[in-house]
């Protein structure tokens, strides 16, 4: 996935006098570090060679970044200068904007910082302040800082224009699954593609027999075990869910969508098959065609998870995410039981980019509904996840954010679990999330969760702040 497009601006002082004495031999070397700093982090820089003192100047870079289609832009005060320029350049630009100075004594640059930055303040225009040197250990604080803004940012603008594919509408009487397609295009300029999921249904009838079972024999090469002959798993069952899974590709492809939700239950998963092979390979990087990128799916039609799932997705560059249930706590060890009716994205069986490493550990068992076909079952593997969750509290969209891990239980835990859930065993993820069990009860709106490898706590508390959205992190003392 492309990284962020950052634009970079470095402001100098108008006046000839005190540019020429003063500042001159101050700024440019600074820009230059400027250029080289960002030029080495995980972005996209577009910025000009030369330091913007003058109207026609800062229009003209502006202008040009504005082409350049940038995402976030940094304005670089490293000293004096004229406040109400810097903040006529962060106004055309109209992005998350990251205010930019040193520590440096004799660059004045403190006080630029500081004049730009309360003027924004007073027009009441979020930005973020960084000041701090390019050398040494303050390189490593500047990227700290900048990067997850950066992320976010770029997060924020590739959220406009995409398009949500909704397959069929409320599942099992899930209201926190239903949405307002015109909220969501005003706050997230985000639009809704409404599609009955019997079309699912209709294109899998014409998905050619080879392509239907290459992807079977692939999954049977691949997969830990194929249960066949153990209750409704049936080779030919499998088949219509490849088909499904195939003709939902197609769908999403033909229609431009860019993510989605998918109904199931109880319609397909009575009459047809579940759809869950889809939710197990489309939101991960490959299938028996080869590698592709993920697509977003949530289940039982859960608009916000699906949401929440393309966020998370965006702002970890690209990565599978996970789709699950807050089933159980074990409030003793403060480990979450989080499975699902009936898939996991594959991918985090073994968090690996090889499908094989991932596949061996996952069986496709039989499903327990009326319509039979496979679940897949796999207990995710170790590692960092960052937890999300968007809701609304009458109305109004907050975010659910937590750190936290996927870990395994014990043996005689897993028995204990097994045993109580009797035949009815479903993938499941066991995870140490970093809150206070008794704020996330009092607070946490869904019975959906979602969740991607790695650690982007910052980055979605500037989104939330971008977007004007309420954060909820459930650490103690925090009470929704």
């Amino acid at each position: 996935m492309q990284p962020p497009k950052v634009g970079l601006i470095t402001f100098g002082d108008n006046r000839s006098h005190e540019w020429e004495v003063v500042f001159r031999q101050l700024t440019e070397p600074r820009h230059r570090q400027a250029l080289a700093f960002f030029r080495d982090l995980p972005i996209e820089l577009h910025a000009s060679t030369a330091v913007a003192r003058h109207k026609r100047e800062i229009d003209a870079q502006a202008t040009a970044l504005q082409a350049a289609g940038i995402e976030a832009l940094v304005a670089h005060v490293p000293c004096w200068t004229s406040p109400n320029l810097v903040v006529r350049g962060i106004q055309q630009m109209g992005l998350p904007t990251v205010v930019l100075s040193n520590r440096h004594p004799g660059t004045h640059g403190t006080v630029g910082f500081l004049g730009v930055a309360g003027t924004l303040d007073q027009i009441g225009y979020p930005h973020l302040r960084v000041r701090d040197d390019f050398e040494g250990a303050g390189a490593q604080r500047i990227a700290e800082r900048i990067l997850p803004f950066c992320r976010a940012a770029a997060v924020r603008a590739r959220l406009r224009g995409r398009v949500f594919g909704l397959f069929g509408g409320r599942s099992l009487g899930i209201d926190t699954g239903t949405f307002d397609p015109l909220q969501w295009k005003r706050l997230f300029q985000v639009d809704t593609e409404h599609i009955d999921q019997l079309e699912i249904i209709r294109r899998a009838e014409l998905v050619e027999e080879q392509r239907a079972a290459g992807m079977v024999g692939w999954l049977e090469r691949m997969a830990g075990r194929v249960d066949y002959g153990q209750g409704r798993l049936t080779r030919e069952k499998l088949m219509f869910q490849a088909r499904c899974y195939l003709a939902t590709r197609d769908l999403i492809a033909e229609r431009g969508l860019d993510f989605v939700a998918i109904k199931c239950m109880p319609d397909l998963t009575n009459f047809y098959v579940p759809q869950c092979l889809t939710a197990a390979l489309l939101p991960g990087p490959y299938d028996s065609e080869g590698e592709r990128e993920p697509v977003m799916m949530a289940c039982e039609a859960d608009a916000d998870a699906a949401l929440t799932m393309e966020i998370l997705k965006l702002v970890s560059g690209g990565k599978p995410v996970l789709f699950m249930d807050v089933s159980y706590i074990d409030d003793e060890a403060g480990v979450f039981y989080m499975p699902n009716c009936g898939a996991f994205c594959s991918w985090y069986a073994a968090r690996s980019d090889d499908p094989a490493e991932n596949l061996r550990h996952v069986q496709l068992r039989p499903a327990n509904r009326p319509g039979g076909g496979a679940i897949t079952y796999f207990h995710t593997a170790p590692g960092p996840l960052t937890f999300a969750r968007l809701f609304r509290r009458q109305g109004v969209y907050h975010m659910s954010i937590i750190q936290g891990e996927t870990t395994q239980v014990s043996e005689e835990k897993l028995r204990a679990f097994v045993a109580a859930r009797g035949s009815h065993q479903l993938p499941t993820a066991f995870a140490r999330l970093e809150v206070d069990i008794d704020a996330f009860l009092a607070g946490f709106a869904s019975n959906h969760i979602l969740a991607v490898d790695g650690q982007y706590l910052p980055e979605l508390l500037h989104l939330c702040d971008m977007l004007g959205i309420r954060p909820e992190t459930y650490t103690p003392g925090h009470l929704a």
